[in-house]
């Protein structure tokens, strides 16, 4: 059984001391590849380092929302000088919208739609943060569609109700649950887990973020993405194994991953 756990942050300095034995521990967790998402561009060399050490990890660039105030002339041409450097790139993110506490809406719209671009540019997914913003996120997307054509992607750590999910379903994304879909009250997540067809569902753990029961409360780490597995199965009605199969043929396809 084996498992892809489709966006963590193991750069940082919480798991800076272990994580050789952090690694063990994904790999007796079934775990056998990672993709690594950047908050900002500043952090491509210390991803890089890491999956130097882990063969299994591949990794994204992009500036994160709420880093928008980051953007700078030359921000775009530094990413996509980042991606087309290293095969091991396999999107472009974490970047989209952040409106639960940032009032830069403007600012925000602006540079994910440069990184919508980059993506496209280098036809690489995109890893999409949309909290707070589903409804202008999906406006954004099909304007983007309409005037500039495709981009594909993933909705990370999808907190959405059902119906802004088949929103993102309808635009042709994957849709990527967390741990959150483990916590007792997320309804909505956990019926929008059901509403996802099965060639678009994509498992992770957003690491060192929300931890799944049973590990809620503590730091988050890659192995815990079996728990988020487990709860998405038994929500689907499907075996363990099945959605394993599916989760990792899904983001084999959308990054481009072999096994």
């Amino acid at each position: 059984m084996q498992l892809i756990d489709t966006h963590v942050h193991i750069n940082f300095d919480t798991y800076k001391l272990e994580l050789e034995a952090i690694r063990e521990r994904w790999r007796e967790a079934g775990v056998v590849r990672l993709v690594h998402s950047c908050v900002e561009p500043e952090e491509f060399a210390g991803i890089q380092a890491i999956a130097d050490r882990f063969p299994e990890v591949s990794f994204a660039v992009g500036l994160h929302p709420l880093d928008a105030h980051k953007w700078q002339g030359e921000t775009a041409s530094q990413i996509l000088k980042l991606a087309s450097s290293d095969a091991r790139v396999v999107a472009i993110g974490e970047t989209g919208l952040d409106f639960y506490k940032a009032d830069d809406r403007e600012l925000q719209f602006k540079v994910f739609e440069a990184q919508l671009a980059i993506a496209q540019q280098l036809s690489k997914p995109v890893i999409i943060h949309c909290r707070d913003a589903a409804a202008p996120m999906a406006e954004m997307l099909r304007n983007f569609w309409q005037t500039r054509g495709p981009v594909r992607g993933v909705m990370h750590c999808w907190g959405g109700t059902p119906e802004e999910t088949q929103w993102f379903l309808d635009l042709g994304f994957y849709i990527s649950f967390s741990g959150t879909v483990t916590f007792k009250k997320a309804l909505q997540i956990q019926e929008s887990a059901c509403k996802v067809k099965s060639d678009r569902l994509l498992v992770e753990t957003d690491c060192p973020f929300l931890a799944p029961v049973p590990q809620r409360g503590k730091r988050n780490e890659p192995a815990y993405v079996r728990y988020v597995a487990e709860q998405v199965a038994k929500l689907r009605g499907v075996s363990l194994e099945t959605l394993c199969q599916q989760t990792t043929e899904n983001a084999c396809q959308l990054f481009g991953l072999s096994l």
